[in-house]
């Protein structure tokens, strides 16, 4: 066997065995129904970190291009995820409170996939499909990290009550008319 075939067969068993982890990643989707408990947030909390929790959550996207009339047409779905087994909390520093700021990180991050959303229907695509999405995708992880940690701040990591309240009704605003 060369060394192209090795390498080639070592690449292959990499990808074989990655790929059900990333598969098993426990994900949940955004919905109205879905509040946190502290039952949710399942990864260990780092011993270093000075945080009382963290809500791993991301935004996810497909599309697909077709023509219709010789005029190409997207079709695309954007999604908000919270990723429990990345998300931690520290029982003895943590209450209700902290979990409803951790519910608002996840509100937000749909707040943003909603954004994307329509930022997808407003854009005209030309041919170059792929790298316009991967742009508005990349442009909208920037502007979400931003306005997450702006909230943290104004929040004081929600030890500022009367803000945290003040940004609970803002975002519940927001996704009720968006």
């Amino acid at each position: 066997m060369g060394f192209i075939d090795k390498t080639y067969l070592v690449f292959s068993l990499l990808i074989l065995f990655s790929v059900p982890l990333v598969q098993s990643q426990e994900e949940v989707e955004w919905s109205t129904d879905f509040r946190f408990t502290w039952a949710d947030f399942k990864g260990p909390a780092p011993i270093t970190s000075i945080a009382a929790a963290t809500t791993a959550s991301g935004i996810s996207y497909n599309f697909s291009t077709s023509y219709e009339n010789n005029e190409l047409k997207v079709e695309y779905t954007v999604s908000a995820y919270f990723y429990p087994t990345r998300s931690w909390y520290k029982p003895e520093v943590c209450n209700d409170v902290t979990l409803m700021h951790e519910q608002l990180h996840f509100d937000i991050t749909e707040l943003y996939a909603r954004k994307m959303s329509k930022q997808l229907a407003e854009t005209k695509f030309t041919e170059n499909v792929k790298e316009e999405v991967l742009k508005i995708y990349k442009t909208t992880l920037r502007q979400l990290n931003d306005f997450q940690n702006k909230y943290d701040s104004e929040t004081n990591y929600s030890r500022n009550l009367i803000v945290q309240e003040r940004w609970v009704n803002e975002i519940e605003t927001r996704l009720k008319n968006q």
